[in-house]
């Protein structure tokens, strides 16, 4: 390391230790940080990427317990015969009433940075936040990661196993087909023998440069809007109609849907321009928004609103240790939270899996 990044680097060590409140020698022991730094760390974290601003990121006091519910998950209007006897009772409209609560978990959001690269920022007057930034987005895409992929929490997890985190914790997908597998739908009426998929009408095929239609009794459904309607029946009645729901959708469905008919496009300006049109067009389907989000399975979609998906985060319980270590040229970082992932309303979900745009093999 330069003496000028030495320099850059004790002043980022002095400054996140004044933060916390402790000697700045002490950041090479594991130190707690400070529950305001802690809020605003969370805060930078939801901040780096749209789809967490639009989600729920709530800090709970407890590691485990009932879920916050922050959406409102049946009606409330009725009447009570008291002139009867009849008691009034009031029911709490947040109320989930599944088995899932939450239950924090420990997550290690260990890093190194080389000493080559950090000579290449020394120059930088962002220096400290440039390092700071770029380890709190890539929290922020991992907890997207484990959200729509996680399935285990292993004692010792295996990047290289499982490289989309699924073992890192449960997320929100595992949740729904554990506690809501009434909501699911992984296979359709004509799925090949021994094989699970809902097969969709890509509208048209390619075929030595000739577009065809593809009949669409040779697969489950005539396209993707069809199918997303039909999967509103899984919601609860009261959420099916409401306009902040929005759909979820894999990126190789939504590449299979719009590239077919821009092969199917000619090439005279006019065509063209309709091709442009395609792709700039706001994308809805089953009337609601289509949202692509990173790290969301290519071939399954996910009707929900977006403020039914939550990260709950345990407050004081982020840890924290920073190393310089000569040995390996580089420093180390030390960090991790207990947190979970969390479907407030399942009631509010309807997801469907194995989608494969085309016509069943044979047909």
């Amino acid at each position: 390391m330069r003496k000028e990044t030495r320099q850059q680097f004790k002043s980022y060590v002095s400054q996140i230790a004044l933060l916390n409140g402790i000697d700045p020698e002490d950041t090479v022991a594991k130190f707690s940080v400070a529950p305001v730094v802690e809020q605003t760390l969370e805060e930078k974290i939801q901040e780096s990427s749209d789809f967490l601003q639009q989600i729920n990121v709530v800090g709970v006091p407890q590691q485990q317990g009932a879920k916050v519910g922050v959406t409102v998950t049946r009606p409330l209007a009725g009447r009570t015969n008291t002139a009867a006897g009849n008691r009034r009772t009031p029911a709490d409209p947040t109320d989930t009433t599944d088995d899932g609560g939450y239950f924090c978990r420990q997550t290690n959001f260990d890093h190194a940075i080389g000493y080559a690269k950090l000579d290449a920022w020394r120059h930088k007057p962002e220096f400290q936040t440039l390092l700071r930034d770029v380890i709190l987005k890539q929290q922020g895409r991992d907890r997207i990661m484990i959200g729509f992929n996680g399935t285990s929490v292993a004692a010792q997890t295996d990047r290289v196993a499982n490289p989309l985190l699924q073992d890192v914790n449960e997320g929100w997908l595992h949740k729904i087909r554990t506690h809501a597998p009434e909501r699911v739908l992984s296979d359709g009426e004509i799925s090949a023998e021994g094989t699970s998929a809902v097969y969709v009408a890509a509208g048209v095929e390619v075929v030595d440069g000739d577009a065809t239609n593809v009949a669409t009794a040779q697969a489950d459904y005539a396209n993707l809007d069809a199918l997303a309607f039909d999967v509103l029946d899984l919601l609860d009645p009261w959420h099916r109609s409401d306009t902040d729901l929005v759909v979820i959708v894999g990126w190789k469905l939504v590449k299979d849907k719009y590239l077919n008919l821009l092969q199917a496009a000619g090439d005279t300006a006019t065509e063209r321009e309709a091709a442009h049109r395609i792709l700039t067009l706001p994308k809805q389907l089953a009337g609601k928004r289509a949202v692509i989000v990173p790290f969301f399975p290519e071939t399954s979609l996910l009707i929900t609103s977006l403020d039914n998906l939550s990260v709950y985060w345990q407050e004081e319980t982020r840890r924290r240790q920073i190393r310089d270590e000569p040995a390996l040229d580089q420093i180390e970082n030390y960090e991790s939270v207990n947190e979970d992932y969390v479907v407030e309303d399942y009631g509010r979900t309807a997801l469907v899996e194995n989608v494969v745009m085309g016509k069943k093999p044979g047909a």
